[in-house]
C-alpha cells in the first residue's frame, strides 16, 4: 500500500486478485480444476454405473467383479414379486394423497405469509417451515400416537400419507412465497376496481399466474414422498411401501432385483425430464413465434 500526501491509500487488492485469477488460469491451476472435476465426476458416477452394470449381471448378487453373462431375468422378477407389487402400489397411492394434501397446505400459507401484513409474519414462517427441520423419526412417531390417540385411526397408509404431509407442504410452501413474490399485485387490485370478488381474482389471476409452480411443487411432493424412509417407517405400522420392503430386505442380504429397481427410477427420471424440457422448449417457440 502506497500513497502521497493528501491522495487517499490505495489497497492492492486487486493485484491478489489478479494473481489468484492469473493462477487458475495457469497450467498448474488448470490441471487441479480438472483433476478435481475427474474426481468428482466418478466419485458421483461410479456408484451409479456399477449399479446399473450388477441389474444385468446374472450372478446372484449384486456384483461385477464376477460376471456370469447378461440378463434381464432380475427384472421380470421385479414384477413376480407381489410384495414389491403391493408396496409400488402403496407407494404410488400415499404419494398422490400427499399431492392432495400438501399443495393446498402450502399454497394457503403462502397466501397467508404473502398477503397478511402483520408482525406475526415472522412467527408464522417459523411454525409452518419448522417440519422441515424436525428429523423423520420424531414426524413418524408423533404423526403415528396423534392419529391414533386422538380419533382412533390405526397405524397405516393414512397416518404415512399425513405424516409425509407434514413436512412436504413446507417445501410447497416455499416454492410458492417464491413465485408469489414475483406476481404483480396491480392485476389483482384491478380486478377489485373492476368489481371482482376475491375467489373470482384469485381463480382467474393468482391461480393461472401460479399453475406453473403447482405443477413443479407437485412433481417435488411426489418424489419427496416415493423416497421417504424414516417418517413412512415410523408412521405407517403393519403396512409398508416400496422403499420400507427393500430396506427390511437389505438385513437378509442385498440381490440384484434391487439394483434392477433403481435402473427403472433411473430410466423414468430421465425419460420424464426430457419430455419436460423438450414440452418447455416447445412452449417458448411457440410463445416466440406468437409474439
Amino acid at each position: 500500500m502506497s500513497a502521497t500526501v493528501g491522495e487517499p491509500p490505495v489497497l492492492d487488492v486487486g493485484v491478489r486478485t489478479n494473481s489468484g485469477t492469473r493462477f487458475f488460469a495457469s497450467g498448474a491451476g488448470s490441471v487441479l480444476i480438472k483433476l478435481y472435476l475427474g474426481v468428482f465426476f466418478v466419485v458421483l458416477f461410479a456408484p451409479i454405473v456399477i449399479m446399473v452394470a450388477a441389474a444385468f449381471n446374472a450372478y446372484p448378487s449384486p456384483s461385477i467383479t464376477v460376471w456370469q453373462g447378461f440378463t434381464l431375468k432380475w427384472f421380470a422378477a421385479i414384477f413376480n414379486d407381489a410384495r414389491m407389487m403391493t408396496g409400488l402400489m402403496n407407494s404410488l397411492l400415499i404419494a398422490c394423497g400427499v399431492i392432495v394434501i400438501a399443495i393446498p397446505l402450502g399454497l394457503s400459507g403462502a397466501l397467508l405469509l404473502t398477503r397478511l401484513e402483520s408482525r406475526a409474519n415472522g412467527f408464522l414462517y417459523t411454525v409452518l417451515v419448522a417440519p422441515i427441520m424436525i428429523p423423520g423419526i420424531v414426524l413418524g412417531c408423533t404423526s403415528m400416537i396423534f392419529w391414533r390417540d386422538a380419533f382412533g385411526v390405526d397405524a397405516g397408509l393414512f397416518t404415512a400419507m399425513m405424516a409425509q404431509a407434514s413436512f412436504i407442504a413446507s417445501y410447497c410452501l416455499l416454492l410458492f412465497m417464491a413465485r408469489l413474490s414475483r406476481q404483480d399485485r396491480s392485476l389483482d387490485e384491478a380486478a377489485a376496481d373492476l368489481g371482482a370478488t376475491p375467489l373470482f381474482t384469485f381463480r382467474r389471476v393468482t391461480l393461472p399466474f401460479l399453475a406453473p409452480t403447482i405443477a413443479t411443487a407437485s412433481v417435488l411432493a411426489f418424489l419427496q414422498s416415493i423416497e421417504n424412509f424414516p417418517t413412512t417407517f415410523f408412521a405407517i405400522g403393519p403396512d409398508y411401501t416400496l422403499v420400507t420392503e427393500i430396506a427390511s430386505r437389505m438385513r437378509f442380504g442385498l440381490s440384484p432385483m434391487i439394483n434392477a429397481i433403481g435402473v427403472i427410477f433411473i430410466v423414468v427420471t430421465i425419460v420424464a425430464s426430457l419430455i419436460w424440457a423438450s414440452g418447455r422448449v416447445r412452449a417458448e417457440r411457440q410463445a416466440r413465434t406468437g409474439a
